[in-house]
């Protein structure tokens, strides 16, 4: 099996990325439904809206961020999920009810949202996590990235069935099917081999485990620009649901069809950025930097285009960035964590990129209704390349970026990361000349 699949070999990675592949289809169908529902059904076109449905399902993993860390690091990850899993589908059950019954409220769906948020505070890290339960640290890099694969070839497909099934039958059967392709994701986890797991023993239990985790990432100056970064894009610049939504609807007055087709044409970035990553072995700060520049120019390009058939264009790159710098970061920071540390160093990237989503998305809102959706992806473009600036910035400083004249020729030097934090291939495959 080529180096790209290289994970599908392990008999547990299969089972579960098989299961994961259903449920993300129906995630992504649920996500298109209920954006759908509150921007052009349960409001007048208000982004706001949009904005804090966002704020509500993102802002938990920060909020009980001491009590998701310490749960993916300390139990059983594999009976948490199971837990998480069966919950998220109920809570997709009870809104598919509600709203084919023709009962729901805008209040409802933010109830929901939150609910589910507080679910998936305790799913996130312990679902990131156990990837490393299920291979070995050598094929650790390309099952995260083929993981994104997976998100992101569902992102093709759930968007566009749910556009059509909109216009068809309307929102609460997207709900209804989500609640259903949970059980694919169960039954896999029953399915695993538990004796072929590489889960290492829980730490031992201790007082200020959590406030070891905020310790062991101050001390990893790294870790620390990396999780920057991931505060300012995913505060400003991962609110695609509120930037094509109102690009769809209020610059290019399309239906529901248009707008499942332009979240489609971005996951067609977001899946070539995860195929290319699962090849690449060696992620580091010099591919986020690189990654989260082209995200930034890429999506002020899509702000500009004046039809949806060039946005939709420009949000293939857009999307391709973006994955990019989300997989790398995601790798670098379990490849270079030790095992017992990594639950809660997973857990705190994952309450950063959330958590500043109940500041971003309803700001991001607000600009798309007071000044239009462009200038609200213009404000995510801006993310991006304030993100490639802390990036240099700690290039240069811990890992001395500089650009010297050698031979006639202009080179760029950097140090190699620091072998006691860095796996040596991950160190090696950063040299810049």
């Amino acid at each position: 099996m080529s180096g790209t699949f290289s994970s599908l070999r392990i008999y547990n990675y299969r089972v579960w990325a098989a299961g994961a592949l259903v449920s993300n289809v129906g995630t992504w169908m649920q996500r298109v439904g209920q954006d759908w529902l509150v921007l052009t059904q349960l409001t007048d076109h208000s982004a706001t809206a949009v904005g804090i449905v966002m704020a509500l399902q993102f802002g938990p993993p920060l909020l009980l961020l001491p009590l998701t860390g310490w749960a993916a690091d300390h139990l059983d990850r594999r009976r948490l999920l199971i837990w998480t899993q069966a919950l998220s589908g109920l809570l997709a059950l009870g809104l598919g009810i509600v709203t084919l019954t023709g009962v729901v409220e805008l209040w409802q769906v933010y109830g929901f949202a939150f609910l589910l948020g507080c679910v998936t505070a305790f799913d996130a890290p312990a679902r990131q996590t156990f990837v490393s339960d299920l291979v070995s640290d050598d094929y650790v890099a390309n099952a995260v990235a083929l993981n994104s694969t997976s998100f992101n070839g569902a992102r093709m497909v759930g968007p566009a069935i749910a556009g059509l099934l909109i216009a068809a039958v309307g929102e609460g059967w997207l709900f209804m099917v989500n609640a259903g392709s949970y059980a694919a994701v169960l039954v896999s986890l029953l399915c695993l081999r538990i004796n072929e797991l590489y889960a290492d023993p829980p730490p031992e239990r201790a007082r200020g485990a959590m406030l070891e985790g905020f310790r062991y990432v101050w001390h990893r100056p790294d870790l620390m620009a990396v999780l920057v970064m991931l505060a300012l894009i995913g505060t400003f610049g991962f609110n695609f649901a509120i930037f094509i939504s109102t690009m769809s609807v209020t610059v290019f007055q399309g239906d529901s069809s248009q707008y499942g087709l332009l979240s489609s044409a971005m996951a067609v970035g977001t899946m070539g950025g995860a195929l290319l990553s699962a090849r690449r072995p060696v992620p580091g700060m010099v591919l986020m930097c690189a990654s989260a520049a082209a995200f930034g120019v890429a999506a002020l390009l899509a702000a500009a285009m004046p039809g949806p058939w060039t946005f939709a264009l420009m949000l293939v790159p857009v999307g391709l960035a973006a994955l990019t710098f989300m997989t790398a970061s995601n790798s670098m920071m379990q490849l270079t964590t030790e095992r017992g540390m990594r639950g809660r160093v997973l857990a705190l990237r994952i309450a950063v990129v959330m958590g500043g989503t109940p500041v971003g998305a309803p700001l991001v809102g607000w600009i798309a209704d007071t000044f239009g959706a462009r200038w609200a992806l213009g404000a995510g473009a801006l993310s991006g390349l304030a993100a490639a600036g802390v990036a240099l910035l700690y290039l240069v400083r811990h890992r001395d970026l500089r650009l010297r004249r050698d031979a006639g020729r202009w080179r760029l030097l950097l140090r190699p990361a620091p072998g006691d934090v860095t796996p040596p291939r991950v160190a090696a495959g950063e040299r810049v000349t």
